[in-house]
């Protein structure tokens, strides 16, 4: 007559304990989702989503790895933005790089490593066929030169120089070789208004932590990604 409430407690009992077991691991969930998110947002820039140094390199070193010569290492570094941020404030400044890095984003896709090094300079690495890169590089330029218009209305004119070495012309995958020529080109081309792929010559320039010798704040920067 009893047998069958006591399978009743019997149950309900176990149920308590699976529910009181998973409780802790419910705790540890939600402690390790939070912790990836943190995780996550310490590998991203705040102001434009683009990768931070050291997740920007991880990332392209393994495209590089992956890709080979079908690869082109991209530097980006934004004219006169100087004078947008004293003439115009800060808050416009900061819109013209959160656009630069929407614009780096919308060109290079999903796909590739797009990261902020520091200020307005930026880096990319994606996959890029020899029988495309003019046209692309071309494309990001216009891109790059598209006026930014501001939350108040005003519109501000902006450009930014591009330097882009591979490893097919350069007979290297090394990250830190492929930037550095890819810097020298950039600077080679500064302000010309078009995109200048990196020479073996390119690769002779002096340099510091991986990057053009006598670039602002090269001196106190690490390692070059």
């Amino acid at each position: 007559m009893n047998s069958v409430p006591r399978q009743q407690a019997r149950i309900g009992q176990r149920a308590l304990l699976l529910t009181t077991a998973a409780l802790p691991l419910t705790g540890w969930a939600i402690h390790a989702a939070a912790l990836h998110k943190q995780l996550a947002a310490t590998r991203r820039d705040p102001l434009t989503g683009l990768l931070r140094r050291d997740a920007y390199t991880t990332r392209a070193r393994r495209i590089l790895a992956r890709h080979g010569d079908d690869v082109a290492v991209v530097m980006v570094d934004a004219d006169h933005f100087k004078q947008i941020n004293d003439g115009m404030g800060h808050e416009a400044g900061d819109t013209v790089l959160a656009s630069i890095g929407a614009r780096l984003t919308a060109w290079a896709g999903p796909r590739a490593a797009i990261g902020r090094l520091g200020g307005d300079e930026f880096a990319l690495v994606l996959e890029l066929g020899a029988d495309r890169r003019r046209q692309r590089l071309e494309q990001l330029v216009r891109m790059l030169h598209t006026p930014v218009t501001l939350t108040d209305g005003r519109t501000v004119s902006v450009a930014a120089s591009v330097g882009a070495a591979t490893p097919d012309t350069l007979g290297t995958r090394d990250l830190t070789d492929l930037q550095r020529a890819a810097d020298a080109a950039l600077y080679a081309g500064k302000h010309s208004g078009r995109a200048h792929l990196a020479t073996t010559a390119h690769t002779s320039l002096p340099s510091v932590n991986g990057r053009r010798s006598g670039r602002p704040g090269t001196a106190a920067w690490g390692r070059a990604a």
